[in-house]
C-alpha cells in the first residue's frame, strides 16, 4: 500500500469516526427530556385530522418552558371545526361537587416493612397498613369518596382507578391529571360506582409502586342487588387478587391454598383481579363455570365451561359463576395459589387445563349501540422495538408508529367520535394494553371477527405477532393514558395518549412536584 492512500485511509477512517460521535451525540442530547414539559407538547400529529382543523395550536401547554421541545405538537386548536366548547381543565372535570357521598374511605399510604395475610414480611408499600390495600365496595350509583394521605411514600403516589370510567380529573395520574401526593400531602377523589370488578394502584412511579403492593380491589354490586346475605341459593362474592410478593404468586396475598366460606348449593361469583405484569391463566377443578363478566362488563348469555383455564392479561379481571356442590367444594386456581369455595372437602390441586376460553366466540352476540362500522376517527397503534437514546440512557426501547417516546403518537378526538383503532404487535413481546377513561369493544383478531358476546375490555392482551382491531365511543372528555400494563414497558416508553379536543392540563411530567407517571 502506498503511503499516500494509507494516509488517505487513515484520515478517512478518522473522519468517519468523527461523523458517528456526532451522530451518536446528537441522537443522545436530542433524547433528553426537560425537566418539566406538558403532557400535550409531547408526541407528533396523528394521521386523519378533521378537515380544517389546525395543526398548530400549542394546546394544553402550561408554558412555554415546559415545551419538551420533541415532535410535532399533537393537539388540535380549540376553534377545531367540530362544534366543541372553549377549552376546559382536567381540572374541572369532576364529579358534581354539590353531591353528597353515599360511600367515604379513609386511606394511609405508607412505605417500608409490611406484613402480608399468610404471615411473610416484605420492603414494600401498604395502605391502611395492609397490602392488598382495603377493598372498597359499593353500589352501582353510589358517589364513593375516597380520601388519600402519603405518610411516608418518598417519591409520592397517587391512586388510579383501573377500569373505572371516572371523570379525568379523577383518574389519578401523576403530571397529567394531578399532581404526585407527597409526603404529608392529602388528596381526595369522587366518582359514581359503576357495577363490576374493578382495583386500585398508584400511578406514581408505579412499576415499582405497583409490584411493591401499593393497590388493593374495588367491587362495586349492581343496583338490582339489594341483598348481600349470605343464605342457601343465593351469590357468594370472591375476591381472588393475584399479586406476586418476594416472587411467590398470592391470592388476596396468601400463597399456597385459603378457603372462603360459602354454603351447598350457593352461586359464588370469583372475582379474578391480575396485578401483576404479566397474563395468567385461571381454572376451577370441582364443578363447571361460566365467564360472567370481563373487566367489569356483563358477557352476553355465557355458556358452561370445563376442562378449560381463562387467560386473565395484566391489569385485567374475570368474574367467573360457580355453584357450590351439594357435598364437597370448588377449588380456584391460578399457578402457585388457590381458593377453596365452599365448606366442604377440596379437590386436590391441578396442573393448568391445555385448553383456553376463547373471549373471540364465547357467548352469544347481541347488537353493540353504535355503527363501528362508520367511525370518524380511525388510528393505528403499531408496537415495536429498536436501538436508541431514552432520555440519554442507551438500550432497546419500544416503538409506536416507528416514534420513540416522546415521539409518539397524541391520539386527538372529539366527543361523540366513533373510534376505531388497529393494535399491531411486532415487538416479539406480549403487551397488555389499557386504555384509561374507557372500555372498547374487540372487532376481530388477525384478521377473525368477534363472533360470540360483544368483547367489552380496559386491559387487552395482546400477543407477539397479533394484530386487533377494536372500537369504542369518545364520551368521556379529557386526557387519557393509552399503555402498556406491563409497567416496566411503559417505564421504557410504551406510553401513548387520547386527548379530547379542547381539554388541557395545568400539570406537568418531572417539575417541583416530581411527577413520573411510569
Amino acid at each position: 500500500m502506498t503511503r499516500p492512500l494509507a494516509r488517505f485511509l487513515r484520515w478517512g477512517a478518522l473522519g468517519l469516526a468523527g461523523v458517528l460521535v456526532l451522530v451518536v451525540t446528537a441522537a443522545w442530547f436530542s433524547s433528553r427530556l426537560p425537566d418539566r414539559y406538558n403532557v400535550m407538547s409531547m408526541g407528533t400529529m396523528d394521521p386523519g385530522m378533521p378537515a380544517g382543523s389546525p395543526a398548530d395550536g400549542h394546546q394544553g401547554q402550561a408554558g412555554p418552558e415546559e415545551h419538551s421541545g420533541h415532535g410535532s405538537v399533537g393537539a388540535l386548536a380549540p376553534d377545531a371545526g367540530r362544534g366543541q366548547a372553549p377549552d376546559r381543565s382536567v381540572s374541572s372535570l369532576v364529579t358534581d361537587p354539590s353531591r353528597r357521598a353515599d360511600v367515604v374511605v379513609d386511606l394511609v399510604a405508607t412505605q417500608g416493612r409490611v406484613r402480608l395475610p399468610d404471615g411473610r414480611e416484605v420492603e414494600g408499600f401498604a395502605l391502611n397498613g395492609r397490602t392488598p390495600g382495603p377493598t372498597i365496595t359499593a353500589v352501582e350509583g353510589q358517589l364513593v369518596e375516597v380520601r388519600v394521605r402519603n405518610d411516608n411514600v418518598a417519591e409520592g403516589m397517587t391512586l388510579h382507578w383501573h377500569g373505572v370510567d371516572v371523570p379525568n380529573a379523577e383518574d389519578g395520574v401523576a403530571g397529567v391529571t394531578q399532581d404526585a401526593i407527597a409526603p404529608g400531602g392529602r388528596h381526595v377523589y369522587r366518582f359514581i360506582a359503576q357495577a363490576g370488578t374493578y382495583w386500585y394502584h398508584s400511578h406514581q412511579v408505579s412499576d415499582p409502586q405497583v409490584r411493591g403492593g401499593l393497590l388493593g380491589a374495588l367491587v362495586v354490586a349492581p343496583s338490582s342487588d339489594t341483598s348481600r346475605a349470605v343464605v342457601p341459593g343465593s351469590t357468594v362474592d370472591v375476591i381472588a387478587l393475584s399479586h406476586t410478593y418476594g416472587g411467590k404468586r398470592t391470592l388476596n396475598g396468601r400463597a399456597g391454598e385459603s378457603r372462603a366460606g360459602a354454603p351447598p348449593g350457593a352461586a359464588a361469583r370469583l372475582r379474578v383481579i391480575n396485578t401483576d405484569p404479566g397474563p395468567i391463566p385461571v381454572w376451577v377443578t370441582g364443578t363447571a363455570y361460566r365467564v360472567v363478566a370481563v373487566d367489569g362488563r356483563d358477557v352476553h348469555e355465557p355458556t358452561t365451561v370445563t376442562n378449560r383455564s381463562v387467560s386473565v392479561t395484566a391489569g385485567g379481571r374475570a368474574d367467573l359463576e360457580v355453584t357450590v356442590p351439594p357435598v364437597g367444594a370448588v377449588r380456584l386456581q391460578v399457578a402457585g395459589a388457590s381458593i377453596v369455595v365452599g365448606d366442604g372437602s377440596a379437590p386436590p390441586p391441578a396442573s393448568a387445563p391445555r385448553e383456553e376460553v376463547d373471549l373471540l366466540s364465547y357467548g352469544t352476540p347481541t347488537p353493540l349501540e353504535f355503527d363501528a362500522g362508520k367511525p370518524t376517527r380511525t388510528f393505528e397503534y403499531v408496537i415495536a422495538r429498536r436501538l436508541g437514546f431514552l432520555d440519554g440512557r442507551p438500550g432497546m426501547w419500544w416503538t409506536i408508529n416507528g416514534g420513540m417516546y416522546p415521539d409518539v403518537p397524541m391520539f386527538m378526538v372529539a366527543e361523540a367520535d366513533v373510534v376505531r383503532v388497529r393494535i399491531v404487535n411486532g415487538s416479539g413481546e406480549v403487551h397488555p394494553m389499557h386504555l384509561h377513561g374507557h372500555h372498547a369493544v374487540v372487532l376481530s383478531r388477525n384478521g377473525t371477527r368477534a363472533s360470540g358476546s360483544p368483547w367489552w375490555f380496559d386491559s387487552l392482551n395482546v400477543e407477539a405477532g397479533e394484530t386487533y382491531e377494536v372500537a369504542f365511543v369518545a364520551d368521556n372528555p379529557g386526557i387519557w393514558m393509552d399503555h402498556c400494563h406491563n409497567l416496566g414497558h411503559a417505564r421504557e416508553g410504551l406510553v401513548a395518549h387520547l386527548a379530547y379536543v379542547g381539554v388541557t392540563s395545568p400539570f406537568v411530567i418531572g417539575g417541583d412536584a416530581r411527577n413520573t407517571p411510569e
